[in-house]
């Protein structure tokens, strides 16, 4: 039987039924209607009870079959027999028969196992009514340890490597179905001591362990490990006496993320080193270097050198300390760029009109960058999956640790949610870098402040950030860019707005002038002598901190 309202809503929790008078057996869903696995009553959100109806939808009649050995799976007659399952024909195709009961346990549905695997697993009879468990009715409540499995030939593998003596269950649905499945037999299923998961060793099976444990009370969910696929598998190998001790040696089921201080200690008294250097003295100091898995935040108003400070990193990480960098400018085409940073190479600016130069004089700046610097094209392609996807393989395909995206504003131009969409893209961002332990530096346009305008020396603030919330949330590190357009010739101011790593460098601020004939930014004093000594090496890949 299929539960009513299953679709959306999911068990919130089990209590005492008002209709039957049983004490744990109704449950409640996140839609607000009730189900009860005793009497089969169902309330929807306050309307009258309804009850299945037995005699409702008939759709195929049942196959008929026989017992035999699966000698090719391992499994007995005897074992067929103890749970139904046959072996008949469907047309002129040989097939086996597993039955499904309803709530009463009787047999309304069977699931074909067909030997070739593409003709999938269909159902014959009411499967709508399937209520139980595959093998259920053959146990009653309580006890001390349940096995399940996510397929029927598991389940009957289990049952007769343990002498067919003790309970064993499979999903109906398979890993997929594993939480709904369960979630309607849960008041059966913690009649037991210990509910054991033996699903399948497959990266479908895995994903399926947190969803099916996270529906059954805390404390009574164990898994059990194989180290081939599946029960059947083991045992095909003869290694049956393996999987009784899988089953005695279930691990209590903990999700993932929950570290004991035993799990943690080695890792917590490892050396701290320093990060990776930054082209300044004074941030490299305050934030301890740049860390893999970290966000890195620079906004700035329009015209005041976010992206001139972009291109100094770039050059700084790939040609001072030979590192590959990933390069993602949205507003401006790659081949400018290039051109940029072998201006930085030469120290003279190729891009600006009226400057003299040959072009062998370019052709020989580009060439440190060869193999350094990786260009995203990104005509045409400006959306957060398709970006997100090329960081991706710019990780895992070309070793590049650290990625530049100008600016974060451009992939969400012209959407409807403006905010939402931000939010997303920050919280994938940041899970793409932990993932793939790489640096992520990116610019984020700012609001207009209601005084003086950042073009013309206005501080930035972290709640300036379009999507602040957002951007605040995730980064790591967030930096400001202050300069006042009007005056050219006074130093930028670098501002340290956020410091997540130690607090250290909140507030920290400290001179960045731009020479004009070479195109290089270098730290300066502001007002006050901001100069800072640290001691520091070039820092390394690896995650330390």
């Amino acid at each position: 039987m299929q539960e009513p309202q299953e679709s959306e809503s999911y068990l919130l929790y089990k209590g005492p039924c008002d209709d039957c008078g049983s004490s744990d057996a109704c449950c409640t869903y996140s839609d607000g209607h009730t189900y009860c696995f005793s009497c089969g009553v169902t309330h929807q959100n306050g309307a009258a009870p309804r009850v299945e109806d037995e005699d409702a939808d008939q759709d195929e009649e049942l196959l008929i079959g026989e017992f035999k050995d699966l000698a090719k799976r391992g499994i007995r007659e005897e074992t067929c027999r103890k749970f139904g399952y046959k072996v008949g024909r469907k047309g002129d195709k040989p097939v086996q028969l597993a039955p499904y009961r309803d709530k009463n346990s009787k047999v309304v549905a069977q699931k074909l196992r067909f030997a070739d695997k593409d003709e999938g697993m269909p159902w014959v009879g009411r499967n709508k009514k399937v209520s139980q468990l595959f093998g259920q009715h053959l146990w009653g409540s309580g006890g001390k340890r349940v096995v399940i499995t996510e397929g029927e030939v598991d389940c009957l593998s289990v049952s007769q490597l343990q002498d067919n003596k003790w309970p064993v269950v499979s999903l109906i649905n398979g890993a997929s179905g594993a939480a709904k499945d369960l979630s309607r037999n849960a008041a059966w299923l913690e009649s037991f001591d210990e509910i054991v998961l033996m699903f399948d060793n497959d990266e479908a099976g895995q994903a399926a362990i947190d969803e099916a444990a996270l529906v059954l009370k805390p404390g009574k969910v164990k898994v059990a490990r194989l180290p081939l696929k599946d029960a059947n598998d083991m045992l095909q190998a003869g290694r049956g006496g393996d999987v009784i001790r899988a089953i005695w040696n279930a691990e209590d089921y903990r999700p993932d993320g929950i570290k004991e201080v035993d799990d943690l200690i080695d890792e917590a008294c490892a050396p701290v080193h320093w990060g990776i250097q930054w082209p300044w003295d004074t941030l490299t100091a305050k934030t301890y270097g740049i860390r893999m898995t970290e966000l890195y935040a620079f906004g700035g108003g329009v015209g005041c050198g976010k992206t001139e400070v972009f291109k100094e990193l770039i050059t700084h990480l790939s040609l001072g300390l030979g590192h590959r960098v990933g390069v993602l400018m949205l507003e401006e085409p790659p081949r400018h760029t290039l051109k940029v940073l072998a201006g930085k190479v030469a120290n003279k600016r190729f891009h600006v009109p009226g400057i003299e130069f040959a072009e062998s004089e370019l052709r020989e700046a580009m060439q440190p960058l060869r193999g350094k610097v990786f260009l995203y094209d990104h005509f045409g392609a400006k959306d957060w999956d398709t970006i997100k996807a090329q960081i991706a393989f710019m990780v895992q395909a070309m070793g590049i640790k650290f990625i530049f995206l100008d600016h974060l504003t451009a992939l969400v131009a012209g959407v409807d949610d403006e905010r939402r969409s931000l939010d997303k893209i920050m919280e994938e961002m940041a899970s793409l870098a932990q993932r793939l332990n790489c640096a992520i530096f990116f610019i984020s346009h700012l609001t207009t402040p209601k005084g003086t305008p950042h073009e013309e020396g206005g501080r930035v603030h972290e709640k300036d950030f379009t999507g602040s919330r957002a951007i605040a949330r995730w980064s790591h590190f967030m930096f400001g860019i202050e300069r006042n357009k009007q005056e050219p010739d006074q130093p930028t101011c670098f501002r340290i707005l956020k410091d997540r790593y130690t607090g250290d460098g909140n507030g920290v601020t400290f001179g960045l002038s731009w020479d004009r004939e070479t195109g290089r930014l270098e730290e300066c004093d502001l007002d006050v002598d901001t100069e800072v000594k640290p001691q520091y090496g070039q820092g390394d890949n690896n995650n330390d901190f």
